[in-house]
Protein backbone atom coordinates (compact mmCIF):
# COMPACT_ATOMS: atom_id res chain seq x y z
CA UNK A 1 0.00 0.00 0.00
CA UNK A 2 1.19 3.46 -0.83
CA UNK A 3 0.47 5.99 2.09
CA UNK A 4 -0.39 9.77 0.61
CA UNK A 5 -2.26 12.69 2.22
CA UNK A 6 -6.20 13.02 2.09
CA UNK A 7 -7.67 16.08 0.98
CA UNK A 8 -10.69 16.31 -0.15
CA UNK A 9 -11.66 12.67 -1.31
CA UNK A 10 -9.16 12.58 -3.04
CA UNK A 11 -5.18 10.37 -2.16
CA UNK A 12 -2.38 13.04 -3.25
CA UNK A 13 1.26 13.42 -2.69
CA UNK A 14 2.77 11.46 -4.77
CA UNK A 15 5.52 13.91 -5.56
CA UNK A 16 6.19 15.59 -2.39
CA UNK A 17 9.13 14.66 -0.80
CA UNK A 18 9.20 11.63 1.59
CA UNK A 19 10.09 10.87 5.17
CA UNK A 20 11.28 7.45 6.51
CA UNK A 21 8.71 5.62 8.94
CA UNK A 22 10.90 3.45 11.18
CA UNK A 23 9.94 0.00 13.30
CA UNK A 24 11.37 0.60 16.37
CA UNK A 25 12.15 -2.82 17.88
CA UNK A 26 14.24 -3.14 14.20
CA UNK A 27 15.53 -0.11 13.40
CA UNK A 28 14.15 -0.65 9.60
CA UNK A 29 12.59 1.84 7.42
CA UNK A 30 8.77 0.55 7.10
CA UNK A 31 8.00 2.91 4.46
CA UNK A 32 7.62 6.78 3.41
CA UNK A 33 5.30 9.36 3.57
CA UNK A 34 4.95 12.59 1.93
CA UNK A 35 6.30 15.72 3.57
CA UNK A 36 3.54 17.73 3.22
CA UNK A 37 3.57 21.27 4.64
CA UNK A 38 1.97 25.04 4.48
CA UNK A 39 0.76 24.37 1.14
CA UNK A 40 -0.74 20.80 1.58
CA UNK A 41 -2.54 21.93 5.46
CA UNK A 42 -3.73 24.84 3.48
CA UNK A 43 -5.80 22.61 0.95
CA UNK A 44 -7.13 20.43 3.75
CA UNK A 45 -8.28 23.59 5.56
CA UNK A 46 -9.96 24.82 2.31
CA UNK A 47 -11.48 21.29 1.93
CA UNK A 48 -13.14 20.65 5.43
CA UNK A 49 -14.34 24.89 5.21
CA UNK A 50 -16.16 24.20 2.17
CA UNK A 51 -17.61 20.89 3.12
CA UNK A 52 -18.74 22.02 6.66
CA UNK A 53 -22.05 23.60 5.02
CA UNK A 54 -23.07 20.62 4.10
CA UNK A 55 -22.08 18.09 6.56
CA UNK A 56 -23.39 20.06 9.41
CA UNK A 57 -26.69 20.34 7.93
CA UNK A 58 -26.89 16.68 7.85
CA UNK A 59 -29.32 15.48 10.89
CA UNK A 60 -27.71 13.46 13.98
CA UNK A 61 -29.43 10.31 12.93
CA UNK A 62 -27.53 10.59 9.14
CA UNK A 63 -23.75 11.29 10.94
CA UNK A 64 -24.66 8.39 13.57
CA UNK A 65 -25.25 5.93 10.86
CA UNK A 66 -22.07 6.44 9.01
CA UNK A 67 -20.35 6.63 12.80
CA UNK A 68 -21.57 3.27 13.42
CA UNK A 69 -20.56 1.65 9.71
CA UNK A 70 -16.97 3.39 10.06
CA UNK A 71 -16.76 1.59 13.92
CA UNK A 72 -17.38 -1.15 12.30
CA UNK A 73 -15.33 -1.25 9.37
CA UNK A 74 -12.33 -0.58 12.06
CA UNK A 75 -13.44 -3.87 14.10
CA UNK A 76 -13.48 -5.55 10.96
CA UNK A 77 -10.06 -4.95 10.42
CA UNK A 78 -8.36 -5.05 13.21
CA UNK A 79 -5.58 -7.23 12.74
CA UNK A 80 -4.52 -5.19 9.60
CA UNK A 81 -4.43 -2.04 12.27
CA UNK A 82 -2.80 -3.80 14.95
CA UNK A 83 -0.06 -5.10 12.70
CA UNK A 84 0.48 -1.94 11.50
CA UNK A 85 0.48 -0.45 14.63
CA UNK A 86 3.21 -2.51 16.41
CA UNK A 87 5.12 -2.18 13.60
CA UNK A 88 5.31 2.06 13.81
CA UNK A 89 5.18 2.04 16.66
CA UNK A 90 6.28 -1.48 18.84
CA UNK A 91 3.62 -2.38 21.51
CA UNK A 92 3.19 -5.77 21.99
CA UNK A 93 0.02 -7.12 18.89
CA UNK A 94 -2.36 -8.22 22.15
CA UNK A 95 -1.98 -4.56 23.61
CA UNK A 96 -2.38 -3.05 19.95
CA UNK A 97 -5.42 -5.37 19.14
CA UNK A 98 -7.06 -4.24 22.76
CA UNK A 99 -6.36 -0.11 21.06
CA UNK A 100 -7.97 -1.01 18.06
CA UNK A 101 -11.18 -1.74 20.37
CA UNK A 102 -10.86 0.79 21.93
CA UNK A 103 -10.32 3.17 19.39
CA UNK A 104 -13.59 1.61 17.87
CA UNK A 105 -15.62 2.15 20.42
CA UNK A 106 -15.03 6.28 20.79
CA UNK A 107 -16.29 6.34 16.86
CA UNK A 108 -19.21 3.49 17.98
CA UNK A 109 -20.17 5.34 21.32
CA UNK A 110 -20.06 9.24 19.95
CA UNK A 111 -22.62 7.71 17.04
CA UNK A 112 -25.05 7.53 19.75
CA UNK A 113 -24.10 10.55 21.14
CA UNK A 114 -24.82 12.14 17.88
CA UNK A 115 -28.56 11.80 19.23
CA UNK A 116 -28.05 13.56 22.41
CA UNK A 117 -26.73 16.80 21.63
CA UNK A 118 -29.66 18.52 23.65
CA UNK A 119 -30.72 22.42 23.90
CA UNK A 120 -32.69 24.31 26.62
CA UNK A 121 -35.61 26.24 26.73
CA UNK A 122 -35.36 28.63 29.53
CA UNK A 123 -38.23 30.06 31.77
CA UNK A 124 -39.13 33.63 30.52
CA UNK A 125 -39.42 36.90 32.31
CA UNK A 126 -41.55 38.46 30.02
CA UNK A 127 -44.95 37.34 28.76
CA UNK A 128 -43.77 37.91 24.59
CA UNK A 129 -40.65 36.48 24.93
CA UNK A 130 -39.26 32.67 24.64
CA UNK A 131 -35.51 32.22 25.61
CA UNK A 132 -33.84 29.14 24.36
CA UNK A 133 -30.48 27.32 24.24
CA UNK A 134 -29.14 26.07 20.42
CA UNK A 135 -26.23 24.10 20.38
CA UNK A 136 -24.19 24.20 17.12
CA UNK A 137 -21.13 22.54 15.57
CA UNK A 138 -17.49 25.22 16.11
CA UNK A 139 -16.44 24.31 12.32
CA UNK A 140 -13.29 23.05 11.16
CA UNK A 141 -11.43 21.42 13.90
CA UNK A 142 -7.40 20.38 13.59
CA UNK A 143 -6.47 17.16 15.62
CA UNK A 144 -2.86 16.83 16.06
CA UNK A 145 -2.18 13.04 17.52
CA UNK A 146 0.53 11.74 19.40
CA UNK A 147 2.48 8.37 18.63
CA UNK A 148 1.91 6.12 21.67
CA UNK A 149 -1.73 5.62 21.07
CA UNK A 150 -2.22 6.38 17.23
CA UNK A 151 -5.58 4.79 16.99
CA UNK A 152 -7.81 5.72 20.22
CA UNK A 153 -6.22 9.23 20.37
CA UNK A 154 -7.47 9.64 16.74
CA UNK A 155 -10.61 8.62 17.00
CA UNK A 156 -11.38 10.21 20.90
CA UNK A 157 -11.03 13.33 18.65
CA UNK A 158 -12.87 12.45 15.59
CA UNK A 159 -15.89 10.28 16.76
CA UNK A 160 -17.14 14.13 19.47
CA UNK A 161 -15.55 16.18 16.29
CA UNK A 162 -18.09 14.02 13.68
CA UNK A 163 -21.09 13.61 15.72
CA UNK A 164 -21.20 17.09 16.06
CA UNK A 165 -21.17 18.13 12.80
CA UNK A 166 -17.46 19.32 12.42
CA UNK A 167 -14.92 18.63 9.84
CA UNK A 168 -11.87 17.42 10.67
CA UNK A 169 -8.01 17.81 9.48
CA UNK A 170 -5.47 15.03 10.62
CA UNK A 171 -1.89 15.70 11.35
CA UNK A 172 -0.36 12.24 13.57
CA UNK A 173 2.95 12.47 14.66
CA UNK A 174 5.61 11.68 12.39
CA UNK A 175 7.00 8.22 14.29
CA UNK A 176 3.10 6.75 13.45
CA UNK A 177 1.32 7.97 10.45
CA UNK A 178 0.66 4.19 9.12
CA UNK A 179 -2.43 3.90 11.32
CA UNK A 180 -3.84 7.14 11.22
CA UNK A 181 -3.86 6.92 7.31
CA UNK A 182 -5.29 3.78 7.46
CA UNK A 183 -8.05 4.79 9.66
CA UNK A 184 -8.96 7.51 7.24
CA UNK A 185 -8.86 5.10 4.50
CA UNK A 186 -11.41 2.96 6.54
CA UNK A 187 -13.61 6.67 6.86
CA UNK A 188 -13.67 6.62 3.44
CA UNK A 189 -14.86 3.38 2.71
CA UNK A 190 -17.86 3.82 5.37
CA UNK A 191 -19.12 6.71 3.31
CA UNK A 192 -17.62 10.41 4.81
CA UNK A 193 -18.88 12.75 2.22
CA UNK A 194 -15.00 15.19 0.23
CA UNK A 195 -13.70 17.22 2.45
CA UNK A 196 -15.00 15.71 5.86
CA UNK A 197 -11.85 14.11 6.91
CA UNK A 198 -8.73 15.55 5.51
CA UNK A 199 -5.01 14.12 6.77
CA UNK A 200 -1.89 15.72 5.68
CA UNK A 201 1.83 14.34 6.84
CA UNK A 202 4.82 16.26 7.07
CA UNK A 203 6.23 19.45 8.60
CA UNK A 204 4.93 19.52 12.36
CA UNK A 205 5.93 23.18 11.99
CA UNK A 206 4.09 24.37 8.84
CA UNK A 207 1.32 22.44 9.57
CA UNK A 208 0.57 23.59 13.05
CA UNK A 209 0.95 27.09 12.34
CA UNK A 210 -1.57 26.99 9.65
CA UNK A 211 -3.62 25.67 12.16
CA UNK A 212 -3.30 27.70 14.99
CA UNK A 213 -3.08 30.81 12.56
CA UNK A 214 -6.12 30.25 10.44
CA UNK A 215 -9.24 31.82 11.05
CA UNK A 216 -11.48 29.03 8.98
CA UNK A 217 -9.90 26.65 11.89
CA UNK A 218 -12.23 27.31 14.87
CA UNK A 219 -10.52 24.48 16.99
CA UNK A 220 -7.39 22.88 17.68
CA UNK A 221 -7.84 19.46 19.49
CA UNK A 222 -4.21 18.46 20.43
CA UNK A 223 -2.45 15.32 22.70
CA UNK A 224 1.05 15.58 23.40
CA UNK A 225 3.94 17.79 25.70
CA UNK A 226 2.94 20.26 27.87
CA UNK A 227 5.82 22.34 26.56
CA UNK A 228 4.34 22.20 22.99
CA UNK A 229 0.79 22.67 23.91
CA UNK A 230 2.02 25.73 25.81
CA UNK A 231 2.88 26.74 22.42
CA UNK A 232 -0.15 26.00 20.68
CA UNK A 233 -1.78 28.53 23.55
CA UNK A 234 0.31 30.87 21.98
CA UNK A 235 0.42 30.57 18.39
CA UNK A 236 -3.56 30.96 18.80
CA UNK A 237 -4.11 33.48 20.52
CA UNK A 238 -4.02 35.80 17.73
CA UNK A 239 -7.41 34.31 16.24
CA UNK A 240 -9.04 33.48 19.95
CA UNK A 241 -8.68 29.85 19.11
CA UNK A 242 -10.61 27.22 21.21
CA UNK A 243 -8.19 24.50 22.31
CA UNK A 244 -8.64 21.16 24.15
CA UNK A 245 -5.17 20.10 25.21
CA UNK A 246 -3.90 16.89 26.98
CA UNK A 247 -0.85 17.47 27.94
CA UNK A 248 2.25 15.51 29.89
CA UNK A 249 2.06 13.72 33.30
CA UNK A 250 3.68 12.92 36.14
CA UNK A 251 1.37 10.35 38.10
CA UNK A 252 1.56 9.15 41.42
CA UNK A 253 0.93 5.70 42.58
CA UNK A 254 0.08 5.53 46.39
CA UNK A 255 -0.16 1.90 47.90
CA UNK A 256 -1.65 2.69 51.92
CA UNK A 257 -0.57 0.23 54.29
CA UNK A 258 -4.38 -1.27 54.68
CA UNK A 259 -3.93 -1.97 50.37
CA UNK A 260 -4.69 -5.48 48.96
CA UNK A 261 -1.17 -6.40 48.11
CA UNK A 262 -1.95 -8.55 45.21
CA UNK A 263 -4.15 -6.39 43.76
CA UNK A 264 -1.99 -3.56 44.19
CA UNK A 265 0.95 -5.25 42.72
CA UNK A 266 -1.45 -5.96 39.52
CA UNK A 267 -2.62 -2.01 39.34
CA UNK A 268 0.93 -0.74 39.31
CA UNK A 269 2.23 -3.69 36.50
CA UNK A 270 -0.45 -2.38 34.06
CA UNK A 271 -0.08 0.84 34.99
CA UNK A 272 3.75 1.36 34.73
CA UNK A 273 4.77 -1.04 32.46
CA UNK A 274 1.52 -1.25 29.56
CA UNK A 275 3.03 0.69 26.59
CA UNK A 276 6.22 0.37 27.99
CA UNK A 277 5.64 3.19 29.63
CA UNK A 278 5.24 5.40 27.24
CA UNK A 279 1.75 6.58 28.48
CA UNK A 280 0.47 9.92 29.67
CA UNK A 281 -1.50 7.92 32.78
CA UNK A 282 1.27 5.14 33.79
CA UNK A 283 2.49 5.36 37.12
CA UNK A 284 5.47 7.44 37.16
CA UNK A 285 6.07 7.96 41.11
CA UNK A 286 5.49 4.78 43.57
CA UNK A 287 4.56 5.81 46.93
CA UNK A 288 4.33 3.07 49.47
CA UNK A 289 3.18 2.98 53.43
CA UNK A 290 6.42 1.86 55.59
CA UNK A 291 4.11 -1.10 56.98
CA UNK A 292 4.06 -2.88 53.73
CA UNK A 293 6.76 -1.27 51.57
CA UNK A 294 9.30 -3.72 51.67
CA UNK A 295 6.56 -6.74 51.13
CA UNK A 296 5.46 -5.18 48.39
CA UNK A 297 8.78 -4.28 47.08
CA UNK A 298 9.61 -8.45 46.97
CA UNK A 299 6.01 -9.30 45.50
CA UNK A 300 5.90 -6.02 42.23
CA UNK A 301 9.76 -7.69 42.27
CA UNK A 302 8.29 -11.08 41.25
CA UNK A 303 5.53 -10.48 39.43
CA UNK A 304 8.29 -7.75 37.05
CA UNK A 305 10.93 -10.33 36.88
CA UNK A 306 8.67 -12.22 34.88
CA UNK A 307 7.50 -9.79 32.11
CA UNK A 308 9.13 -10.22 28.82
CA UNK A 309 11.03 -8.20 26.50
CA UNK A 310 11.10 -7.98 22.81
CA UNK A 311 9.79 -7.35 19.45
CA UNK A 312 5.63 -6.44 19.63
CA UNK A 313 5.22 -9.15 16.98
CA UNK A 314 5.90 -12.29 18.63
CA UNK A 315 4.37 -14.18 20.87
CA UNK A 316 3.96 -14.05 24.46
CA UNK A 317 5.97 -10.38 24.13
CA UNK A 318 4.89 -8.18 27.45
CA UNK A 319 7.24 -5.30 26.83
CA UNK A 320 8.59 -3.88 23.34
CA UNK A 321 10.50 -1.59 22.60
CA UNK A 322 10.84 2.52 23.11
CA UNK A 323 9.99 4.62 20.20
CA UNK A 324 13.46 5.76 19.71
CA UNK A 325 16.91 5.87 21.10
CA UNK A 326 16.34 9.49 22.55
CA UNK A 327 13.66 7.53 24.81
CA UNK A 328 16.28 4.53 25.67
CA UNK A 329 18.66 7.55 26.83
CA UNK A 330 16.36 9.48 28.59
CA UNK A 331 15.38 6.23 30.67
CA UNK A 332 19.13 5.69 31.32
CA UNK A 333 19.67 9.03 31.89
CA UNK A 334 16.62 8.96 35.02
CA UNK A 335 17.96 5.49 36.46
CA UNK A 336 22.02 6.65 36.53
CA UNK A 337 20.78 9.77 38.42
CA UNK A 338 19.19 7.89 40.58
CA UNK A 339 21.42 5.59 41.82
CA UNK A 340 24.16 8.25 41.99
CA UNK A 341 21.66 9.89 44.58
CA UNK A 342 21.22 6.79 46.64
CA UNK A 343 18.68 4.36 45.27
CA UNK A 344 18.91 1.10 44.50
CA UNK A 345 17.99 -1.14 41.21
CA UNK A 346 15.93 -3.77 42.46
CA UNK A 347 14.76 -5.52 38.80
CA UNK A 348 16.52 -4.12 35.41
CA UNK A 349 18.58 -0.92 35.16
CA UNK A 350 20.14 -1.58 31.66
CA UNK A 351 19.66 -2.33 28.33
CA UNK A 352 19.03 -6.12 27.24
CA UNK A 353 21.72 -7.55 25.44
CA UNK A 354 20.21 -7.29 21.94
CA UNK A 355 20.25 -3.54 22.66
CA UNK A 356 18.32 -1.11 19.97
CA UNK A 357 15.54 0.60 21.52
CA UNK A 358 14.50 -1.88 23.97
CA UNK A 359 15.11 -1.71 27.64
CA UNK A 360 14.33 -3.76 30.34
CA UNK A 361 11.61 -3.43 33.37
CA UNK A 362 12.79 -2.02 36.35
CA UNK A 363 12.25 -0.94 39.81
CA UNK A 364 14.18 1.03 41.89
CA UNK A 365 13.85 1.76 45.20
CA UNK A 366 14.74 4.16 47.86
CA UNK A 367 13.83 6.78 45.38
CA UNK A 368 13.82 10.35 47.05
CA UNK A 369 12.35 13.77 45.88
CA UNK A 370 15.84 15.35 44.49
CA UNK A 371 16.00 12.32 42.24
CA UNK A 372 14.67 13.76 38.01
CA UNK A 373 13.14 10.67 38.20
CA UNK A 374 10.72 11.61 40.97
CA UNK A 375 10.32 15.52 39.28
CA UNK A 376 10.39 14.34 35.32
CA UNK A 377 8.00 12.29 33.33
CA UNK A 378 9.97 9.49 32.70
CA UNK A 379 8.17 8.05 29.67
CA UNK A 380 9.72 4.23 30.25
CA UNK A 381 9.74 1.04 31.94
CA UNK A 382 11.02 2.23 35.36
CA UNK A 383 8.68 2.31 38.40
CA UNK A 384 10.91 4.56 41.23
CA UNK A 385 9.43 3.87 44.83
CA UNK A 386 9.47 6.20 47.63
CA UNK A 387 8.37 5.25 51.57
CA UNK A 388 6.44 7.38 53.11
CA UNK A 389 4.85 7.50 56.84
CA UNK A 390 1.63 9.29 56.60
CA UNK A 391 -1.33 10.29 54.34
CA UNK A 392 -0.60 14.13 54.96
CA UNK A 393 2.86 13.45 53.96
CA UNK A 394 2.10 11.65 50.72
CA UNK A 395 -0.64 14.09 49.55
CA UNK A 396 1.91 16.48 49.66
CA UNK A 397 4.38 14.67 47.67
CA UNK A 398 2.21 13.92 44.96
CA UNK A 399 0.43 17.12 44.37
CA UNK A 400 4.25 18.42 44.30
CA UNK A 401 3.91 19.19 40.41
CA UNK A 402 2.97 20.90 38.10
CA UNK A 403 1.18 17.72 36.35
CA UNK A 404 -2.38 17.22 37.41
CA UNK A 405 -3.37 14.42 34.43
CA UNK A 406 -3.47 11.17 36.78
CA UNK A 407 -3.24 9.54 40.26
CA UNK A 408 -3.43 6.29 41.81
CA UNK A 409 -4.59 4.99 45.38
CA UNK A 410 -4.54 1.69 46.48
CA UNK A 411 -6.53 1.61 49.80
CA UNK A 412 -9.36 -0.92 51.00
CA UNK A 413 -10.41 1.71 53.61
CA UNK A 414 -13.29 3.74 52.17
CA UNK A 415 -12.72 6.45 54.52
CA UNK A 416 -8.74 6.61 54.18
CA UNK A 417 -9.17 6.85 49.95
CA UNK A 418 -11.97 9.11 50.08
CA UNK A 419 -9.86 12.02 52.01
CA UNK A 420 -7.06 11.19 49.75
CA UNK A 421 -8.35 11.39 46.73
CA UNK A 422 -10.57 14.50 47.71
CA UNK A 423 -7.15 16.35 48.17
CA UNK A 424 -5.73 15.27 45.32
CA UNK A 425 -5.42 17.80 42.16
CA UNK A 426 -5.47 15.21 39.52
CA UNK A 427 -8.22 14.99 36.83
CA UNK A 428 -8.61 11.10 36.55
CA UNK A 429 -7.76 8.96 39.80
CA UNK A 430 -7.82 5.16 39.63
CA UNK A 431 -8.52 3.60 43.19
CA UNK A 432 -7.35 0.34 43.29
CA UNK A 433 -7.70 0.78 39.52
CA UNK A 434 -4.02 0.89 37.35
CA UNK A 435 -6.07 1.17 34.25
CA UNK A 436 -8.90 3.92 34.60
CA UNK A 437 -9.63 5.04 31.14
CA UNK A 438 -12.51 4.39 29.44
CA UNK A 439 -15.09 5.56 26.46
CA UNK A 440 -17.87 6.33 28.31
CA UNK A 441 -15.86 8.48 30.97
CA UNK A 442 -14.25 12.45 31.02
CA UNK A 443 -10.77 12.47 30.54
CA UNK A 444 -8.42 15.56 30.98
CA UNK A 445 -6.10 16.98 33.53
CA UNK A 446 -5.63 19.80 35.75
CA UNK A 447 -2.97 22.42 36.02
CA UNK A 448 -0.42 22.36 33.31
CA UNK A 449 -1.38 18.56 32.29
CA UNK A 450 -4.32 20.45 29.71
CA UNK A 451 -7.68 21.65 29.07
CA UNK A 452 -11.31 20.55 28.87
CA UNK A 453 -12.12 16.30 28.75
CA UNK A 454 -12.03 13.72 25.86
CA UNK A 455 -14.84 10.93 26.07
CA UNK A 456 -17.79 10.26 27.90
CA UNK A 457 -21.03 12.70 27.17
CA UNK A 458 -18.88 15.59 27.97
CA UNK A 459 -16.19 14.83 24.83
CA UNK A 460 -18.79 16.36 22.98
CA UNK A 461 -19.28 19.84 24.45
CA UNK A 462 -15.63 20.97 23.33
CA UNK A 463 -16.93 20.78 19.74
CA UNK A 464 -20.17 22.79 19.81
CA UNK A 465 -20.18 26.56 20.55
CA UNK A 466 -24.02 27.76 22.55
CA UNK A 467 -26.28 30.03 21.13
CA UNK A 468 -28.46 31.98 23.36
CA UNK A 469 -31.77 32.69 21.41
CA UNK A 470 -34.31 35.23 22.45
CA UNK A 471 -37.85 35.09 20.52
CA UNK A 472 -39.71 38.30 20.73
CA UNK A 473 -43.74 36.77 20.03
Amino acid sequence: MEYLLHINGKWTGEALDKNPVLNPATGEIITKVPKGGRIEALQAVEAAHHAFEEWSGTTAYERAKLLKKYSNLIIDHEQELAELMTTEMGKPLSEAKGEVHYAANYIEWYSEQAKRIYGETIPTHDKNKRLQVWKKPIGVVAAITPWNFPAAMLTRKMGPALAAGCTVVIKPSKETPLTAIKLVELAEMAGFPNGVINIVTGSSKEIGEVFLTDPRVKKVTFTGSTEVGKTLMRQGADTVKKLSLELGGHAPMIILNDADLQKAVEGVTASKFRNSGQTCICGNRIYVQSAIYDQFIEVFADTVNQLRVGNGMETGIDVGPLINHAGVEKVNEHVLDAVKKGATVVVGGEQPEEKGNFYKPTIIKDANPDMLIMREETFGPVAPIQKFETIEEVVKLANDTPFGLAAYVFTENVSHGTRVIEKLDYGVVGWNDGTPSAVQAPFGGMKESGLGREGGHQGIEDFLETQYVSIGI
